[in-house]
């Protein structure tokens, strides 16, 4: 188990609830992890007295948010969460869950699911003894600033969770995590998935080899260099990047269209590249790239983002996997991913669960959470394994 020294020497501020909403599979899998922690320490610490609530067979509390005819809802937790330290599962791309309005069949949008999000924190009427609210995707993640005459829709959901009594809010790869200013004085933890993006990669691709002269680091824009620094830097190899150039004279549903991606870089011939970014939206861009470096005569290209929404379906990914112009798309399972995507050839799961499961472990002891943020010591003993095949 992960960290289990450091937990040794602590104990829980209050047992573990967990509830969610709009990511039933991943809570069950992260509390069967959890579980599984729990048992491991009492069974190391060999305990007589095990605190209330601390072992358990599972954590999950039911909870659901019912609706009236007119699409009107409430929150309603099942069983009581007083004196306990509420984790609030919420995944707001979810949209394959619907409700119903006079007969018609609606989808659930992330401004609905954020809404559902505070009637559960409203259901615990103030009982528990900590709420934290576990948002992978930050709802409005990117509308985190302001451009002439616009709403700073992110920082407003942050202030109004905080209002609401949250103390910490925990997300994974934010768009921009300089938008937790607008929280001061509450936790905001932003944690990386690169340690479960190289394991899978890995895994999936026996004969990658991890070095200066078979491997590159892509960023795909501007704002992916950091995580791709990051990679290039752990990793010891060379990174590359890719710049949009936009008409700024007009605008497409919403943005300036892109008119080109430039290079930057040394070059990529005979290389394996990985493209790394926070997200596949539509993949336009994403795709626009991994053509460009084969163009360039790279050898393979893999992409790895945090997450896959694929907004405009698989045609296009599947069209370019068949060109040979894409060979893996790695994505993790904190969002919500249609069915197909999960049997495409090319597609392989970043699974965070037990990630995720020893964040609320640490968290509920009340520790630091560097232990669990930094995975530069994983990564290097992963290299040392692959090295040495």
């Amino acid at each position: 188990m992960p960290n289990i020294e450091l937990l040794e020497k602590s104990m829980p501020v209050a047992p573990i609830r967990i509830a969610a909403l709009g990511c039933r599979e991943l809570a069950e899998e992260v509390d069967r992890k959890l579980v599984k922690f729990r048992k491991e320490l009492v069974e190391r610490k060999q305990l007589s007295v095990i605190p209330q609530g601390y072992s358990e067979e599972s954590f999950i509390v039911e909870c659901e948010c019912p609706r009236f005819g007119t699409g009107e809802g409430k929150g309603y937790i099942k069983e009581s969460v007083r004196g306990t330290d509420l984790y609030i599962m919420v995944d707001v791309t979810n949209y394959s869950e619907s409700y119903t309005v006079c007969g018609h069949e609606n989808h659930m949008s992330p401004d609905n699911h954020f809404q559902d999000l505070k009637r559960i924190i409203s259901a615990a009427t103030g009982k528990a003894h900590r709420i934290n609210v576990i948002m992978p995707f930050l709802y409005e993640g990117r509308q985190h600033r302001r451009t002439k005459r616009e709403s700073l829709d992110c920082a407003l959901a942050l202030k109004e969770l905080s209002d609401m009594g949250v103390s910490n809010i925990i997300t994974f790869d934010a768009h921009d995590p300089r938008v937790q200013n607008s929280i001061p004085l509450n936790g905001f933890d932003n944690f990386f998935p690169t340690y479960q993006f190289l394991k899978a990669l890995i895994k999936s691709v026996p004969d990658l080899r991890v070095d200066n002269d078979h491997l590159m680091i892509i960023s795909p824009d501007e704002g992916a260099m950091s995580r791709a620094v990051y990679f290039s830097n752990i990793l010891g190899v060379d990174m590359g990047m890719f710049y949009k150039r936009r008409d700024y004279s007009t605008i497409v549903n919403g943005k300036n269209p892109i008119v080109a991606h430039e290079f930057l870089g040394d070059s990529v011939e005979g290389k394996d590249v990985v493209v790394i970014d926070d997200m596949i939206s539509s993949g336009g861009s994403m795709l626009d790239v991994a053509k460009q470096l084969k163009e360039r005569n790279a050898k393979r290209v893999f992409v790895c983002t945090t997450y896959g929404l694929f907004t405009d379906g698989l045609d296009k990914f599947d069209e370019y996997y068949e060109k040979g112009w894409l060979d893996r798309v790695i994505t993790t399972n904190l969002n919500y991913r249609i069915p197909e995507l999960l049997e495409r050839p090319y597609y392989v799961e970043a699974n965070m669960s037990k990630y995720l499961a020893s964040i609320i472990d640490i968290i509920n002891h009340d520790v630091s959470v560097e232990k669990v943020r930094s995975s530069n010591e994983k990564i290097m003993s992963l290299m040392e394994k692959v090295n040495s095949r």
